[in-house]
């Protein structure tokens, strides 16, 4: 047999070469038995042989396919009777067939590229979940860089007056607030028609130094205090001061009178005597999207709660809120607790630290979720320019996640209700005060996470010296305008130091007071830190003794409120102070 053996045996004036003719439609090359080429044509499922792809290992000897043709393949098989039965028409007569055939079609298959082959419906899908698979394993490295540039296009950043680095070296201050304005996709039913958006959800988050613990301080919105003037980018690039406001509605320092976050900022940075470092802001859409992207937040109810105004209808138990019904619990009040905003804040907490939990359990450790939660997040926040691109978020978000989830703790600044005003709070100055302290000395408000725990026992008390023979100079290095006369004023007519003396103002500012006294002076400065309440950290002992007549040197720094009012934080969260771990699962609102 040769390659005519189909019908064509007899004919030997047909050569080989002209019965594979190329069909530019399919990109084949088919075995036409009529020599004339009106006869039909057996179409073979092979691309033109003849010149390889380029990169194909078999090219490396030429270009030229020496592979026989599948016709001959075909052929081979159908005309053979055994195994070793030589085809009819002889050995011969078919090897010559073969090199005439391919020869001829490597002529004219030569210039062009080989079509590339179709898949199938199978292969299709195994070589796109090939692809995404891929994509996840190298998120990490070479596509980073395109995943950040459009995480970037999601932020919405403003600029407040302070750009501080994304990561620190000590302890951070992030300052989360939510606001009630209706911009979003499908809020029209919720917040005040026509606000510019209310400091509605305020919490300040400290992270402590060391990142072991964190702080959550949330701080409720009809909080009467004080705004302060607060400068402001415009649209043109201009900064306007917005005049300050005295004893008003906490949630009135963000879009009111034109304030932008950074007013919030310094109300917060007034109110507590933190220094914030970076502040995010969203709107009702974070709550929806960020709860949908975790695939819903677990929580508890420990009654039926039916709210007409925030529309949540919960029986008791636990339940997974995502979208509409997740912001209708942080949003309901009327229906637990006192029905206050008070009561709302914990509703928060509860539902923060379910997401927190969520989120370190289960999505951190799905690339395809983590890619959801970084899309919902970007794109519902407003930060700082100090934060502002995704990199720096990354950055900032990898600086804090080392803190355990068990050493978040969440606590609401403590209030009293406003004599004046039933609809207000003020604050509870006895309570807040050290809880203010314990933040700023960098102090977990965890209970039995004290800086004591596990320390040796401190060395023997030092003996005090009498009220008369304390000898200091008070400055004033931070604290209130007055403060060192304030001080000196006390200690005489309160301790009986008559020895104490006003310095004037320091020549540097200092974070924190500070008690400078010689060796010899050891006694006095045991006496005067116990009125004081002063931390062992403000004590600063020199190298060489005292003259009798030298004074101690006391500077007042930022953290000082007022004599009397120990500048000691406590060690434990104050009696009364509303607090939660991030951590417990068995908190259920009522």
């Amino acid at each position: 047999m040769d390659a005519q053996g189909r019908g064509q045996a007899g004919d030997n004036n047909v050569d080989p070469a002209d019965q594979w003719v190329f069909d530019p439609n399919t990109g084949n090359y088919e075995l036409r038995l009529d020599p004339s080429g009106r006869g039909p044509a057996r179409p073979v499922d092979r691309k033109a042989p003849g010149r390889r792809a380029e990169g194909d290992p078999g090219a490396a000897d030429g270009d030229t396919d020496t592979r026989p043709l599948p016709v001959q393949r075909a052929g081979q098989k159908a005309e053979t009777d055994g195994d070793d039965e030589a085809p009819k028409g002889g050995r011969a007569a078919r090897r010559a067939a073969a090199r005439s055939g391919s020869a001829a079609v490597a002529g004219a298959a030569a210039g062009r590229r080989r079509p590339k082959p179709k898949r199938s419906a199978k292969r299709k899908a195994l070589y796109w979940t090939a692809g995404v698979v891929g994509f996840v394993l190298v998120a990490g490295c070479g596509t980073a860089y395109v995943l950040l540039q459009q995480l970037d296009g999601n932020i919405k950043k403003v600029d407040v007056g302070e750009e501080n680095s994304a990561v620190t070296d000590g302890p951070v201050n992030l300052l989360v607030i939510g606001t009630d304005a209706r911009t979003g996709k499908g809020d029209t039913g919720y917040g005040d028609t026509g606000s510019l958006g209310h400091a509605d959800t305020t919490i300040l988050i400290h992270v402590s130094k060391d990142r072991s613990n964190a702080s959550a301080l949330s701080i409720p919105r009809d909080l009467i205090t004080d705004i302060p003037d607060c400068p402001t980018k415009q649209p043109d690039g201009s900064t306007k001061v917005i005049p300050g406001q005295q004893q008003v509605r906490f949630n009135t320092s963000l879009g009111q009178e034109g304030r932008d976050p950074g007013c919030t900022w310094r109300t917060v940075e007034k109110l507590t005597g933190l220094k914030v470092n970076h502040f995010m802001m969203a709107d009702f859409n974070a709550v929806k999207d960020l709860s949908d992207a975790v695939d819903g937040v677990e929580v508890c109810a420990g009654k039926d709660i039916n709210d007409p105004k925030s529309h949540l209808k919960l029986t008791a138990g636990r339940h997974v809120v995502k979208g509409e019904q997740a912001l209708a619990f942080v949003r309901t009040r009327h229906a637990v607790g006192t029905g206050s905003d008070l009561s709302r804040i914990e509703l928060q907490q509860q539902f923060v630290g379910s997401l927190i939990r969520k989120l370190k359990s289960s999505t951190f450790s799905s690339p395809g979720k983590l890619l959801d939660v970084a899309q919902a997040a970007t794109k519902a926040l407003t930060v700082d320019t100090g934060i502002g691109s995704a990199s720096k978020l990354l950055g900032f978000g990898n600086d804090l996640k080392q803190v355990n989830l068990e050493k978040i703790t969440f606590a609401t600044v403590p209030v009293l209700d406003n004599p004046r005003d039933k609809a207000t709070v003020v604050l509870d100055t006895a309570k807040a005060d050290p809880l203010f302290k314990m933040v700023q000395q960098d102090h977990p408000l965890a209970k039995g996470a004290g800086k004591g725990g596990g320390a040796k026992k401190d060395a023997a008390p030092v003996k005090k010296a009498p009220p008369e023979l304390v000898r200091v100079d008070v400055s004033n290095g931070g604290g209130p305008f007055g403060a060192a006369q304030e001080t000196v004023d006390w200690l005489q007519n309160s301790k009986a130091a008559r020895l104490s003396t006003n310095a004037g103002n320091a020549p540097e500012k200092l974070a924190a007071t500070r008690l400078e006294y010689a060796p010899n002076q050891a006694d006095q400065a045991a006496t005067l830190a116990e009125w004081m309440g002063l931390p062992k950290s403000a004590l600063k002992k020199t190298g060489a003794d005292a003259g009798a007549r030298v004074p101690m040197k006391l500077v007042l720094g930022k953290d000082f409120t007022a004599p009397g009012s120990p500048i000691e934080a406590p060690d434990e969260t104050p009696d009364g102070v509303q607090h939660v771990s991030a951590g417990d699962k068995n908190i259920c609102a009522k």
